[in-house]
């Protein structure tokens, strides 16, 4: 039975995305709520696999292909927890574009796309196989390159140009680092490469090959410039992309190769901190400088992913643990700013914060909710971005690199900065005459259930740090 619901939380939705634009002809109601079922078919069929995880047991199905490309879905503890994060805010961006897309054209490739991403999100997070994580990871590319696209202006599409070639250049470095792997091991086969690597740490050149993809995939520096340009899509495009699942990508190949899988040479513990620490600082510091709405939010998810990264890189079970919390935690809030600046921009038709001012009186809602949710990305207690950063600042000195946590303690303080900046100008201040409304219903409705759910990420942070503890200690082998 459990191997029935891991192929069919891939399948539903890749499958189910190609009957939409024909539904879409004939109902757009009955597309659109269809498009939510496929997508809530994921969470609720992970949420079914969570026991197997939390027992310590990986649900895995193997279909035999010629030249070792089998295709292998394995549901472990970081699988399930990964594929919850990234279906769970994926629904709520579902049911969000009910209200946002609707005056739209184009609106039957939209879904498609989408349900078509997150299908493939699923893909890429059980795939078991090396081969089949980087075909569902260009699937992911080909989908946000038409969604980041959504809109035909020229500008818009050259965005959406620059954003699919520099993660499928970076994807096909990637492979080639797939590639000498399978030339050491002979297998694509995760398992059997761990058991291959299991005494000894991976060759330098795999890891430079492979993290060049992770970090294009992640917009992670020097390959960060893609994301805030790719800010033009709609925002549920945007909080898709930006905040819930398609920069994740990065970072859980990272935790799923470098952690669970592989060993690294001593240095990457050196050199993939210090990167990520100079990410998040100039992408703090480019939100601060930044007026619009959707670019700072950018720039911010970029400096944040670093913190991810850091986690990961340093090797400790702590600083994994607030990683994978970290995940969580940022796609929903991160995910809740950006659907909050949808709002603010249908509504005041502009996206430059220096022409916008005191929307707290008319959008309270919109305004309460951006509020709640920017607590948790800058990590106030109790909110559930505090746990995850406390985390990964906890594991990095303990781990004893005191200017790392410096260099992240600084970051920290500029993502306070540049959050209040965007809060204080848009919602405080002189009210906007004529004055603007709230956001449709069920647009305000979603954006209130990622705040809530921020608030009861630390609230209720027992239940996600002990499905967590499992996943760390399979995935370090504790």
């Amino acid at each position: 039975m459990e191997q029935n619901y891991l192929l069919a939380c891939v399948a539903i939705p890749v499958i189910g995305s190609f009957t939409l634009p024909i539904i879409g002809r004939v109902s757009e109601f009955a597309r659109n709520v269809l498009a939510l079922i496929f997508v809530g078919a994921s969470l609720v069929l992970s949420i079914a696999l969570v026991p197997a995880a939390m027992a310590g047991r990986a649900v895995s199905i193997c279909y035999n292909l010629p030249l070792g490309f089998n295709f292998i879905l394995t549901a472990d503890a970081l699988a399930v927890f990964m594929a919850i994060a990234s279906s769970l805010v994926g629904a709520i961006i579902v049911l969000y574009s009910f209200g946002y897309i609707s005056h739209y054209q184009n609106r039957n490739e939209y879904y498609l796309m989408v349900t078509l991403f997150l299908g493939s999100m699923m893909g890429l997070i059980y795939s078991g196989n090396l081969i089949f994580l980087y075909l569902f990871w260009e699937i992911t590319a080909i989908a946000s390159w038409r969604l980041i696209g959504f809109f035909r202006e020229k500008e818009y599409v050259l965005r959406a140009d620059k954003a699919f070639l520099v993660t499928v250049f970076g994807a096909l470095v990637m492979l080639l680092g797939f590639i000498y792997i399978y030339q050491v091991t002979g297998s694509f086969d995760l398992s059997v490469i761990k058991a291959a690597f299991k005494t000894s740490s991976i060759p330098d050149i795999a890891v430079m090959l492979i993290l060049v993809g992770i970090l294009s995939k992640s917009a992670t520096l020097p390959f960060h410039t893609w994301l805030p340009d790719a800010g033009v899509a709609p925002s549920p495009v945007t909080a898709l992309l930006h905040a819930a699942v398609l920069v994740k990508i990065g970072v859980y190949v990272f935790a799923r190769l470098f952690v669970a899988t592989l060993t690294l040479s001593q240095i990457w513990y050196t050199v993939v901190p210090v990167l990520a620490g100079v990410s998040a600082l100039v992408a703090a510091g480019a939100a601060l400088v930044e007026t619009d709405m959707k670019r700072i939010i950018a720039y911010s998810t970029v400096s944040q992913i670093g913190f991810i990264f850091l986690g990961f890189a340093i090797g400790t079970e702590v600083g994994c643990a607030g990683a994978l919390l970290y995940i969580l935690m940022h796609g929903l809030a991160k995910g809740g700013l950006f659907l909050c600046a949808g709002i603010v921009e249908q509504n005041t038709k502009t996206k430059d914060i220096t022409k916008m001012g005191g929307l707290i009186a008319t959008m309270p809602v919109t305004a309460v909710s951006f509020l709640i949710c920017a607590f948790s990305v800058m990590g106030v207690p109790p909110f559930g971005g505090f746990f995850s950063k406390y985390l990964v600042f906890s594991g990095t000195a303990n781990s004893g690199s005191v200017l790392i946590t410096s260099i992240f303690l600084f970051g920290a303080f500029l993502t306070l900065i540049y959050l209040f900046r965007i809060f204080n100008m848009i919602f405080l201040g002189e009210a906007q005459k004529p004055p603007v409304k709230e956001g449709s219903r069920v647009m305000v409705v979603s954006v209130a259930i990622l705040a809530i759910l921020s608030i009861a990420g630390g609230i209720l942070i027992k239940y996600p740090s002990e499905f967590v503890q499992v996943a760390v200690k399979q995935m370090m082998g504790i």
